[in-house]
């Protein structure tokens, strides 16, 4: 019993280890990237979800070159993945800044004070994904 259980170990180890060698239902090879795994926010906050009923929101974003946001706040987790382009977040609180380009995910920080600027020739283009309590918005501009 003790051999069968660690063969099964074994085995599923490697399966999950793997990803690449998923299928799809007719035997056709699927491939899965992993392109981000975080436990923080970008300015090293832990992640924490809503409390209340959770709404996912999903948009995307074309910010002309040279083109800078407004300084503004995130109550709620928000993730952006980088589809084209280069932007540069400063959080205007610590003056730190990060710069992401295509290919790039992003956790926004949460709480804090911060905005973006296209810092590249080109458009930028994001894949943004809220996570808010039901019926809340997850941009909050300074006054």
């Amino acid at each position: 019993m003790r051999k069968i259980l660690v063969s099964v170990l074994l085995i599923a180890a490697s399966l999950s280890a793997n990803p690449a060698s998923a299928l799809d239902s007719s035997g056709t090879p699927v491939v899965v990237t992993p392109l981000a795994s975080r436990t923080q926010t970008a300015s090293g906050q832990p992640i924490t979800l809503p409390q209340k009923n959770v709404q996912v929101l999903v948009s995307t974003y074309d910010i002309a070159p040279g083109a800078t946001l407004p300084v503004h706040r995130h109550p709620f987790p928000r993730y952006a993945y980088v589809q084209a382009g280069t932007l540069q977040v400063t959080n205007v609180e610590t003056g730190k800044s990060n710069t992401y380009k295509s290919g790039d995910f992003i956790i926004e920080m949460i709480g804090q004070w911060h905005q973006a600027t296209n810092v590249g020739d080109g458009p930028v283009k994001l894949l943004v994904i809220d996570q808010v309590e039901e019926g809340a918005k997850n941009t909050e501009l300074r006054q």
